[in-house]
């Protein structure tokens, strides 16, 4: 039932106008407030904060439904939003900010993000240069990031900065920063090869005042909290891109039995019909263990190297498969009209953000000869 109201309203409240959205570089906030009315953001949310307390299924399914349509702009915003953003809240927010924050972020009035890159530094968190300094009761915010998620819509930011630059790592700590707060200001809304109605943007913090009590959970801890919500993030990235594959890999096979060649369906032809076997079993293989994934996860059991290693396999045959549905649409797949050029476009990010995919290996090989 979950699953069918978030594909109606989809359809009939973001599907018409994602178009326009590209052309607008960020989705109408509006939606925000609608997709809020109808439970689909941050549901895991515990009631007594205004959300419907269930686990991280129902994300999922919103991951899929989102991925399934090519709703890339709003999908991905939701995503970092219910998946990355909000859960450090709820995991490591005070009585005080949680009651504060979380029913404006589950009904969508609020929109988060989280900045972590900057621009010297991407998967290497450790390299982060934005400092926290105490001033009194006070921090004072400076530095620069770049790549964030929901940058031009969001009302709150959780600033990855380092609050004991001597300590490396040890030394990072996560501050909420509210919109509007003088000294924080939004860049320009970059122009990306895919992804066209996410706004992806820079943000500057320039002797940023925040209040201590903007802290989540124990100063010097950051770096610790988002190691530990890596894995949900992976995983949720996982989702989409096999859900997106497994979407395009049935429409082309619909366009192949359409498309004809030399008199004759193309679906007929011997290459066409071992391409779409090769991507059909992979995908297959694909789906099987990111079920078992998933499954872990909501018993509490998915770790790092396991989400690392869904993130890989998933991300690169996203990206493999919308390369090869591309070749088989011929000189339409490459038409911006069509789902596969989009979906095309959209999924070589996939293997960067989240920790890029050579991350995941490192992670991942570290663990087999330690």
């Amino acid at each position: 039932m979950f699953r069918d109201s978030i594909r109606k309203f989809l359809e009939d409240e973001v599907v018409p106008y994602h178009e326009q959205w590209e052309e607008d570089g960020q989705v109408d906030r509006a939606v925000w407030l609608k997709a809020g009315e109808l439970g689909m953001i941050s549901p895991t949310v515990p009631e007594e904060f205004g959300g419907v307390g269930v686990d991280f299924r129902y994300n999922a399914i919103v991951n899929e439904e989102t991925a399934r349509l090519g709703v890339s702009g709003f999908g991905l915003g939701l995503g970092l939003h219910s998946d990355i953003a909000v859960p450090y809240i709820i995991h490591y927010g005070s009585e005080t900010q949680k009651k504060k924050y979380l029913p404006k972020l589950v009904s969508g009035e609020m929109i988060a993000a989280i900045a972590m890159t900057e621009p010297g530094t991407g998967s290497d968190l450790q390299g982060v240069k934005t400092t926290a300094v105490k001033d009194g009761d006070d921090y004072i915010l400076n530095g620069s990031k770049t790549f964030i998620t929901n940058g031009q819509l969001a009302d709150l930011t959780i600033v990855v900065a380092k609050t004991d630059p001597s300590q490396g790592a040890k030394g990072t700590s996560l501050i909420l920063v509210e919109t509007g707060t003088p000294g924080f200001s939004k860049g320009k809304n970059l122009k990306k090869v895919g992804l066209k109605a996410q706004d992806t943007s820079e943000l500057f913090f320039e002797n940023v005042r925040v209040p201590q009590a903007n802290i989540l959970g124990e100063e010097n801890k950051g770096f610790i909290y988002l190691m530990q919500d890596l894995p949900q993030e992976r995983l949720s990235v996982s989702i989409t891109g096999t859900a997106a594959a497994e979407s395009i890999l049935e429409q082309t096979i619909a366009y192949t039995k359409e498309r004809k060649a030399f008199g004759k369906p193309i679906a007929t032809l011997q290459n066409t019909q071992f391409k779409l076997a090769e991507l059909s079993t992979e995908l297959t293989a694909a789906r099987v263990f990111l079920d078992r994934c998933l499954e872990l996860h909501i018993e509490g059991k998915l770790d790092a190297i396991t989400a690392s290693k869904a993130k890989l396999l998933c991300t690169d045959l996203q990206c493999k498969v919308m390369d090869e549905c591309l070749q088989l649409h011929g000189g339409y797949g490459y038409m911006w009209e069509y789902p596969v050029a989009r979906a095309w476009a959209d999924a070589r990010v996939q293997k960067i953000y989240a920790g890029t995919n050579e991350i995941m290996k490192l992670i991942i090989g570290r663990s087999l000869v330690q």
